[in-house]
């Protein structure tokens, strides 16, 4: 007999979840087999805060959600500085023990070095099981402390506190973490939900004004994929928003959160409807990986709208005029940044060869049937695949025509 078993349930070949017994492989000697019975893990649910000034809220709100003996609080070398102080004392007035955890800034650190360093330093300073992390920071933070916690004594709870635009309108919420590889953004992750979500909008002061417009590409993102009167109020509000107007701000931050809290609640490890915040995504990643992840993961996304709006009028599926109607948004926000030129299709393609929606040799493209709709593939799903020869030519024309109406705009 086997040795006691753990882990995921083994398929039951004979549809009888209580069977198990001898069967025979192809050789005719006996196969003895075990089912392992384990539950389904239960639904949970977690707040997600908003409110300026709630970082002073950290300590209330790790005490209800993330109860731990000792609470690790991970941010990148900018935000400990600015805000790692006040995190700290959040935290020792509502009575927990926390120490704080740093390292360099910048996506280039969001790798399996800096996981392996963080993990060591946890382990060396004596946390266990026990213990809880605290996210502190933007989206780089967010995915690599959320990794460190998915995969730290094979899990901890994790709590959420973005501090950027980008992070608070998307990244923090939903649960996935991960970090980059060599030939691929986030290829290397898990799910794993945070326990609760704190957003502070007034922690974007200190955000530099560009770094904070291009979070607002990930808004756009949510409203051009499912909410077309929230694409409309953007476009509206873009100066506003531009300029970082808390009230404007905070009103975009709730409804952005809404959006995909409505799909992640559907579908909370993207094996169907979540795929549809991955618009603008092929493109984005791969220029990320082009430029090594110089760019900022708005401009990219941001790019990677206007190109993958066009790749669906070339080929037919996207209503005339959407790429231009995305242009007029982003450029109103302040997001005019052209990256498209400098690649060809083939380039853009090769890049995104890793990319983790990549199915059976292709590339699985979300693209738009108008504003607020996603296309589909015909036939239910969210995604179109499309094999390299398909898409070569309407690529290199979407890149030409998107590129030309960026520059315009600037």
């Amino acid at each position: 007999m086997p040795a006691e078993a753990s882990g995921d349930a083994l398929p039951d070949p004979s549809g009888d979840a209580d069977a198990s017994g001898d069967t025979a492989d192809a050789s005719g000697d006996a196969v003895e087999t075990l089912l392992v019975a384990v539950p389904e893990t239960p639904a949970r649910s977690y707040e997600v805060r908003i409110r300026p000034g709630g970082l002073e809220d950290l300590g209330e709100v790790c005490a209800a959600a993330a109860p731990a003996h000792r609470y690790a609080v991970v941010a990148d070398s900018h935000v400990a500085e600015l805000y790692g102080r006040r995190a700290l004392n959040s935290l020792a007035k509502a009575g927990l023990a926390a120490d704080m955890f740093t390292f360099p800034a910048g996506e280039w650190n969001k790798s399996r070095e800096q996981w392996a360093e963080l993990s060591d330093a946890l382990l060396g300073a004596g946390f266990g099981r026990d213990g809880a992390v605290v996210a502190l920071g933007g989206g780089v933070t967010g995915d690599l402390a959320g990794f460190l916690a998915s995969s730290f004594m094979r899990g901890v709870a994790v709590v959420q506190v973005p501090t950027t635009l980008l992070a608070m309108v998307d990244s923090s919420v939903g649960g996935k973490t991960g970090v980059d590889a060599s030939a691929a953004k986030n290829a290397i992750g898990a799910f794993h939900h945070p326990r609760a979500v704190l957003i502070d909008p007034s922690l974007l002061d200190t955000l530099p004004p560009y770094q904070r417009v291009t979070g607002l590409a990930e808004a756009v993102k949510a409203a051009a994929v499912r909410d077309a009167a929230l694409f409309e109020w953007i476009g509206g509000r873009a100066a506003d928003l531009e300029r970082g107007e808390l009230e404007a701000t905070a009103e975009l931050i709730l409804r952005s959160v809404r959006i995909k809290a409505g799909v992640v609640a559907e579908d909370p490890e993207e094996t169907g409807l979540r795929a549809i915040l991955n618009f603008g995504h092929t493109v984005g990643h791969a220029l990320e990986t082009l430029s090594g992840y110089a760019v900022l993961h708005g401009e990219a996304v941001a790019a990677g709208m206007r190109v993958e709006a066009r790749l669906g009028e070339e080929i037919g599926v996207t209503e005339s005029g959407t790429g231009a109607r995305l242009d007029e948004v982003l450029s109103g926000c302040g997001l005019p940044e052209v990256l498209e030129e400098d690649h060809t299709a083939e380039r853009l393609l090769e890049a995104a060869r890793p990319d983790k929606k990549a199915r059976e040799g292709a590339l699985r493209w979300v693209l738009l049937r108008r504003v607020g709709e996603v296309a589909g593939d015909g036939r239910g799903g969210y995604t179109r695949p499309l094999r390299a020869e398909e898409c070569l030519e309407p690529l290199a024309a979407a890149l030409r025509t998107a590129a030309q109406a960026a520059n315009s705009a600037t």
